[in-house]
């Protein structure tokens, strides 16, 4: 691998740092923990049993009554035993099954058939795990399977007799412990907001002390203070995250109201905030743009969210904080990727997507990223992230950010964009332009990177111009072979004809059909892969062109919607 003198060196300052943090991580958290007599009342029942806001699937629920697990793209078939007595399919299965995000399809059971069901399940997890070590011990796990145990309570416990609902109340209080004391050697990402806010619902949902609910309270605000930036973005610049986060969120504030609890002091602004960001990365069709992480969001759940938005849907031109704008007029919205991962830690699941955008008309998608798949392994994922796979320019089929292979750093960016610029204007005639730029290919190449978006004021029309200058804007040099590649994806539903050598026609299913045309750039039709499909992994195609830098330093195209 031949990298540049300054990426060699940032290389071996993130394995200094990556040690440094774990080190200070380890003595965070190796306190021995308190005897229960000394770490507060003992809990000794479940005071509320917080909302599920995700739909119920009865078909999933009938299917896991007949003992046929299926998740994470696996299945496993019980045949009445139970789960956790079995080999796990895969890692990936086991995570999502310790979870139990799978109970509540079991709501839209009647009869006490799903009761014994969910709590076999449950002892046949306490079985298996008595010790808390291992991959469904692992942080987001545990986090995710404490709000599951919380919320579907009610189905656990029906008909349970006195010494399993002390056992159940038992293990409610063992996870709060130990994400208790996990929680200050955690990275600050969505995974530790997720955990306080695990934390804030267990301590209102279990009769806890008055400080404990306090303190969770306190830890809350904190989190919420930290992660959700000033225009409702969440740090990890992910429009998922936000989903994940409101869900969790929204059930928190109803307990703390239904309980007559004080609420957090930053939990009802931090919401309204979200909302606005959220709205801000939905398309007309109202899925969500696919930047950082973002595949297919299930509309069932966006859905219960917009049920509980209180802002009104507005929706903002930029998201300065998270770095993100959106120019919008008429039919045509397009969301343009202007940021850079907030962190060195957040580097590990930012993709290299700086100036890519998407655009939809009307009810559909056409220009997108590529996105992730629900279930994926690592190699899916580093594809994923990479420049080419989203509607940018690469130079020489590099990524603009490059990122670690080892098992001891992560996947975390260790090259490429340091920068990124932009600036919004409108010019004389009511376009609404946007100019980007950015470094990623500066140490490399000695190149910036600049993209210029201009939509026309009745949506009709959209031009770009995609070029290289020098450090200083000098014009390359003279006989640079060096090759770029500009793609622009298209959605799966996307029908196109090749109608010329410089000209693309792209028609949607209810007959929206948009000419894409870059004159003297031959632009080509060439297969493409969609991952955010609700089938997982789908063909589709995308629209490249390549051109040599130090013949033609900059290109420009042009989309026109067609009356």
């Amino acid at each position: 691998m031949s990298l540049p003198v300054p990426e060699i060196w940032r290389y071996a300052f993130l394995f200094c740092r990556e040690a440094t943090v774990r080190a200070v991580g380890l003595l965070r958290t190796a306190r021995p923990p308190l005897p229960r007599l000394l770490s507060g009342r003992r809990a000794t029942r479940l005071l509320v049993a917080p909302t599920d806001l995700r739909i119920a699937d009865p078909l999933e629920g009938e299917d896991l009554l007949e003992g046929r697990f299926t998740l994470a793209g696996d299945v496993l078939e019980t045949g009445g035993r139970p789960p956790f007595s079995f080999d796990m399919p895969s890692l990936a299965f086991e995570q999502e099954l310790a979870g139990f995000s799978w109970l509540r399809h079991l709501r839209t059971r009647r009869g006490e058939d799903a009761n014994i069901f969910a709590r076999a399940a449950v002892l046949s997890y306490m079985r298996r795990h008595r010790t808390a070590r291992g991959p469904s011990w692992q942080t987001e796990i545990a986090v995710r399977r404490l709000n599951a145990w919380l919320c579907h309570s009610t189905v656990i416990l029906k008909g349970a007799d006195a010494a399993f609902y002390r056992r159940f109340i038992d293990q409610i209080a063992r996870h709060e412990r130990i994400l208790r004391r996990r929680y200050a050697g955690l990275p600050r990402d969505a995974v530790r907001l997720q955990a306080a806010i695990a934390l804030a619902m267990t301590a209102i949902s279990l009769d806890l002390s008055d400080h404990r609910k306090r303190e969770a309270a306190r830890r809350l605000d904190d989190e919420l203070e930290k992660q959700i930036l000033p225009d409702g973005g969440h740090i990890s610049r992910s429009p998922d995250a936000l989903v994940i986060l409101l869900l969790r969120l929204l059930p928190l504030r109803q307990t703390y109201i239904n309980l007559d609890q004080t609420l957090p002091k930053r939990l009802v602004a931090s919401i309204d905030r979200a909302y606005a960001a959220l709205n801000f990365f939905r398309h007309r069709d109202g899925d969500l743009a696919l930047f950082n992480g973002t595949g297919l969001v299930p509309g069932t759940a966006l859905s219960a969210l917009l049920r509980y938005d209180e802002t009104g849907g507005a929706v903002f031109r930029a998201l300065p904080h998270s770095g993100f704008d959106r120019l919008q007029a008429g039919r045509t919205t397009l969301i343009a990727d202007t940021g850079r991962p907030l962190s060195v830690h957040l580097s590990k699941t930012a993709h290299a997507g700086a100036l890519a955008f998407e655009m939809s008309a009307g009810q559909n998608r056409f220009i997108v990223n590529a996105g992730v798949p629900l279930a994926a392994d690592e190699r899916t994922i580093r594809m994923a992230r990479i420049t080419a796979a989203h509607s940018a320019v690469s130079v020489d089929d590099h990524s603009a950010m490059r990122f670690s292979r080892s098992d001891f750093l992560g996947p975390v960016a260790f090259g490429g964009i340091r920068r990124v610029t932009h600036e919004r204007d409108t010019d004389e005639n009511g376009h609404d332009r946007l100019t980007m730029r950015h470094d990623g290919y500066l140490a490399r190449y000695g190149l910036m990177l600049e993209r210029r978006l201009a939509l026309s004021p009745d949506g009709t029309e959209i031009t770009g111009i995609d070029g290289f200058r020098g450090k200083n804007g000098a014009m390359p040099a003279e006989g640079d072979k060096t090759v770029a590649i500009a793609r622009f994806h298209l959605h799966p539903a996307i029908w196109t004809m090749q109608e010329d050598d410089d000209t693309i026609f792209m028609t949607a299913p209810d007959n929206e059909s948009w000419l894409f045309s870059a004159p003297g750039c031959a632009p080509v039709l060439e297969d493409g892969v969609f991952f955010a499909a609700s089938a997982g992994k789908t063909a589709s195609r995308q629209i490249v062109i390549a051109w040599t830098i130090g013949d033609r330093p900059d290109i420009r195209w042009r989309l026109n919607r067609l009356s």
